[in-house]
């Protein structure tokens, strides 16, 4: 994901998930698509965008409506498969923010 965002006026919501990975794939490439594919279904979900350094050091941060449309993703029964996973395999650590979004500013060439 190399696209910024494309968010409505604020107050809307942010979940900035920061990670470091395992050593290995072990099918985390293949589940991490799944989930975006499958938050762009969730209602409330607005946008994502997503970071990864080769050392395994990451941020994601997703974009939503109200703290009920996070609260639906994060008991979503896929989205918990996912993070049962991501405890036993996929991450040596992470941290899950939640923030409210009270304003932007935007530049674009």
């Amino acid at each position: 994901m190399s696209e910024l965002a494309r968010t409505p006026e604020p107050p809307y919501y942010a979940v900035i998930f920061t990670s470091v990975r395992t050593d290995g794939d072990h099918g985390y490439g293949e589940m991490a698509d799944e989930m975006v594919e499958l938050a762009k279904t969730q209602p409330g979900f607005l946008g994502i965008e997503s970071v990864r350094e080769p050392n395994g050091f990451g941020i994601t941060v997703s974009y939503w409506e109200t703290e009920d449309a996070i609260r639906l993703w994060k008991e979503n029964a896929r989205h918990q498969i996912a993070q049962k996973l991501g405890r036993e395999k996929w991450y040596e650590g992470f941290v899950t923010r939640v923030s409210k979004v009270e304003r932007t500013y935007r530049f674009e060439r």
